[in-house]
């Protein structure tokens, strides 16, 4: 079929939907197979010269999308196109790969193993080489081994896990492990790869459980040994065609987990739940009909016994929601709309037609005070995005923060960072839960820097605002945060008529990339950008499904220079302790880590990986990835030893100290 088509019709037939094998000859489609496909893939299907095997990661596929997909190709990753077969032909085809899927029930191999402390396990082999074993036993637990001495070997998993998108339910990228320290990470290196080879580009953080590691692509999941990296076993599910926004761009930043579950978004706002042993669907609940410009990107959030998610398309005019689900079951307990509808409370802050399809989408994953069982998530902008025409007043309950009661969905508090934004500035940013001692008093507190370029600092159990103080120097849009707790706004800097310079830029001051607060320093270290914008009114703008719903335009004012900085930010006066500013276009999107040991790991504009002194943002070491980030790093110990993982392009690298 051509070098590298494996990577194209890999997972593509398990389970698939016999519409059109039914009238197929399975012989006739063995001899096209033959004539065309075992070249690369093998007569079986386990692999050939020039491609891998897709007996053994075959996966669900409609088979009206392998119709396309043979007719077609994907020139661009060496797959050629058959526009020449038949009908026949094409239905001859499926119906051999059809008993390839078949004949992959049968094609586990069976081992039995004794361990070092004197146990017996048997299951199927999912991975083996020389210096790893991973077992699936009958009761569908998977058993990572490692060679011991005597012929045995001794079963090894995690000892620190990373739990879920940002560590834990805190939303706060801080890890207690210090195995890696300042005095050593010189010495860090490379440990393992994994390639996801048909992403566009990764943003998604590895969750580590029980030495399992799970990421994610857009309708995929693979579970890797996070020891070694290998493969365990891959969901897939085609991509949905017409979906539009990040989803349908192939955007996926996780999964959240819970017992022997994990949880995932699809690109067409649908929400699964899949058996984190096996990868099989257990159950599938529609978020909302991505017909009407919905889609999703970023990890669920677990909590209590539900699993709750919100969707992307607020450039698209989506109505945003949050929503709720049994974790069991997948039914629907609750659902919060972000915009109210009309003669709602808050509904009074819209004036004019775009209540309809106001945006303040929930397309961030949000966080969790498990003790005050209260779910506090970020709200996009207002829709249309730069034309405030026909939404004038605040548009709540766009570029909030809103605290929720986790069992009803109960609104307890808000805040809007943005009242009637016209910039695109999103409050989806990372929303940190800290309990530390503020100005001489212990605090549960929630921190965020938000888009718009001002920190802020809540007492989160009564929604207090305590603190508001700017942390990037093009700011211009606004003066201060008002003794009432709103932006004092600064007169436009007009360009033209219909335009003026606005800073921050669309991209924001920060954004969605991961932010850290360490309790040791008392620092909060994030990622900032330097630049401005010049906005563009270009008038009313209809709503439509499947087209944007912007009503304006933004480019990079001329002569700008943007860049990217780490800052470290003191929480008890809002000041910049240090800053390390980076080298690059401003163009990046990967955020920050913080350890006990007294280091930052971030992405750095110019394609490093880098730590710092978390105390003086002194570098300390780096890694070239030569990519533009998205991801976020993270860190986890497994047999014993730290890993630190980020993903870059279309690989997830994990780094370790030599052994």
């Amino acid at each position: 079929m051509g070098f590298n088509r494996a990577f194209v019709v890999l997972g593509l037939f398990l389970f698939s939907v016999v519409a059109f094998a039914q009238d197929g000859d399975e012989e006739a489609g063995r001899q096209i197979y033959d004539n065309n496909c075992s070249v690369c893939h093998g007569g079986d299907g386990f692999g050939g010269e020039h491609g891998p095997q897709i007996a053994r990661r075959l996966r669900r596929i409609e088979d009206t999308a392998l119709v396309d997909l043979i007719r077609q190709g994907r020139p661009g990753r060496g797959m050629p196109s058959f526009p020449s077969f038949s009908t026949k032909q094409v239905n001859d085809l499926i119906a051999f790969l059809h008993t390839l899927k078949s004949s992959r029930k049968v094609t586990f191999v069976r081992k039995t193993v004794q361990t070092s402390d004197g146990k017996t396990i048997e299951g199927d082999v999912l991975n083996e080489s020389q210096q790893d074993l991973a077992l699936r036993t009958a009761d569908e637990r998977i058993h990572l081994l490692r060679p011991s001495s005597g012929g045995k070997f001794r079963e090894v998993t995690s000892q620190v896990d990373w739990t879920s998108y940002n560590g834990d339910f805190s939303g706060n990228r801080y890890s207690k492990l210090d195995q890696i320290s300042k005095a050593n990470v010189s010495n860090l290196a490379p440990n393992w790869l994994f390639t996801i080879p048909d992403a566009p580009y990764l943003e998604t953080t590895p969750v580590v459980v029980q030495g399992i590691m799970y990421l994610t692509s857009a309708n995929q999941c693979y579970a890797l040994d996070a020891g070694s990296g290998r493969e365990l076993w891959h969901f897939h599910r085609d991509r949905t065609k017409g979906v539009g926004g990040g989803g349908g761009g192939g955007i996926n930043r996780g999964i959240a987990w819970s017992g022997d579950h994990i949880f995932m978004a699809t690109d067409n706002a649908h929400l699964l739940s899949l058996n984190r042993f096996n990868g099989e669907v257990e159950w599938e609940s529609v978020l909302a009909d991505w017909h009407q410009n919905y889609d999703t990107t970023s990890a669920p959030l677990v909590a209590g016994n539900l699993v709750i998610s919100g969707t992307a398309g607020g450039e698209s005019g989506a109505r945003g929601f949050l929503a709720a689900f049994d974790q069991a079951t997948g039914k629907e307990v609750w659902r919060f709309w972000t915009v109210p509808a009309p003669g709602e409370p808050g509904s009074e802050t819209w004036k004019g037609k775009a209540i309809a399809h106001g945006g303040a989408v929930t397309w961030f994953t949000g966080s969790y005070d498990e003790a005050a069982d209260v779910v506090f998530w970020q709200t996009g902008n207002p829709g249309p995005d730069y034309d405030g025409k026909e939404r004038e007043g605040d548009n709540l309950y766009s570029d909030s923060v809103v605290a929720l009661d986790r069992k009803t969905g109960k609104l307890k508090w808000f805040y809007q960072f943005t009242p009637h934004d016209t910039h695109d500035w999103d409050a989806t940013e990372p929303l940190l839960l800290v309990d530390a001692v503020w100005h001489d008093q212990p605090r549960k507190l929630l921190l965020t820097a938000n888009r718009n370029g001002f920190f802020y600092l809540f007492d989160r159990q009564e929604g207090q605002l305590l603190l508001a103080k700017p942390f990037v120097k093009k700011l211009n849009w606004a003066t201060e945060i008002g003794p009432d707790h709103r932006p004092i706004l600064a007169p436009p800097e007009k360009v033209s008529a219909n335009s003026a310079k606005v800073c921050p830029s669309q991209d924001g001051a920060t954004n969605w990339y991961s932010s850290a607060f360490s309790p040791k320093t008392g620092l909060f270290y994030f990622q900032t950008l330097e630049k401005c914008d010049v906005y563009t009114d270009d008038g009313p703008v209809e709503w439509e499904a499947g087209k944007g719903y912007l009503g304006g335009s933004e480019r990079m004012a001329p002569g700008e220079v943007p860049q990217k900085i780490l800052r470290a930010l003191d929480i008890q006066t809002g000041k910049i302790t240090w800053e390390y500013p980076e080298v690059g276009h401003g163009e990046t999107w990967g955020g920050a880590l913080a350890t006990a040991s007294g280091l930052v790991f971030f992405c750095d504009d110019s394609g490093l990986f880098m730590a710092v002194d978390a105390d003086s943002g002194k570098p300390l070491w780096n890694f070239r990835s030569n990519q533009d980030w998205k991801a976020s790093p993270m860190t986890y110990q497994f047999d014993g030893k730290q890993y630190v993982t980020i993903a870059s392009g279309q690989t997830v690298t994990s780094f370790a100290l030599p052994n």
